[in-house]
């Protein structure tokens, strides 16, 4: 078995054994990280990395979990529930991290902020949480559910709901909503 697979098997049950794999893979959230976890180390015209790529793709449309296999993720991620839970391609995300249903961890499509987060180690992100932007959120975070995080955050801290603002800009859309459709 696979160290950082070892690691993520940990987090579910304190316990690495093959007994405990077998039955943590009847674990959705569980099964949908071993899978990623397969795909990642297998290239993508190998034989195991063919497979792993149908079952992968299979199992996250029945769970809707979305982690391509390029998102860098360490060690003991922990799913929490799956659902809805969308990674970008290019995220970072630390070791010993949870996820909980509803997470979106995306891009920022233009200005100072373009690109995917960097996230660290033990960060906790509550449900139906979106971060975006190229930013990077420290080390022993706590994100509270809800939270919207376009912005740094330190080590050593905690992100409660973040308050709604409108700030009128021309052309809000721009790069976000591509190949409009003009009616004759």
């Amino acid at each position: 078995m696979d160290a950082i697979i070892k690691a993520d098997l940990y987090r579910y049950q304190a316990s690495t054994g093959r007994k405990q794999l077998i039955k943590k893979l009847l674990n959705p959230a569980f099964l949908y990280t071993f899978l990623y976890r397969k795909t990642a180390k297998y290239s993508g015209s190998s034989i195991q990395g063919i497979f792993f790529r149908i079952l992968k793709r299979h199992f996250g449309y029945f769970y809707g979990v979305q982690i391509p296999p390029t998102t860098k993720i360490g060690g003991g991620l922990f799913i929490g529930h799956v659902g809805n839970i969308v990674l970008n391609p290019d995220a970072v995300i630390g070791n010993n991290c949870n996820i909980a249903q509803g997470v979106t961890i995306g891009q920022e499509n233009r200005g100072q902020k373009k690109g995917a987060p960097k996230i660290g180690n033990e960060v906790w992100i509550g449900a139906n949480t979106v971060i975006v932007g190229n930013i990077t959120i420290g080390n022993n975070v706590l994100i509270a559910p809800n939270c919207f995080v376009n912005f740094d955050v330190p080590n050593n801290a905690v992100v409660i709901s973040s308050q709604c603002s409108i700030h009128p800009k021309e052309n809000a859309t721009e790069n976000y909503i591509d190949f409009k459709y003009v009616t004759p």
